[in-house]
């Protein structure tokens, strides 16, 4: 029974957070298929850009 329970914790941890899904949003469909994008929040620009190495930078 308690192997049992513990199989149980993340999946109601999962429903538990259900609330609080994260949105998920591909870097390439934000750099419409290039390798920059501007970002605007609360009026500051910052540019997202990904790497050749396939890494993302986010600067002000």
């Amino acid at each position: 029974m308690r192997e049992e329970s513990r199989r149980l914790k993340p999946l109601e941890q999962c429903k538990a957070h259900a609330a609080h899904i994260i949105p998920l949003h591909r870097a390439q469909s934000l750099t419409q298929d290039g390798s920059t994008a501007h970002i605007d929040l609360d009026g500051q620009i910052y540019t997202l850009r990904i790497t050749r190495a396939g890494k993302l930078i986010l600067t002000k």
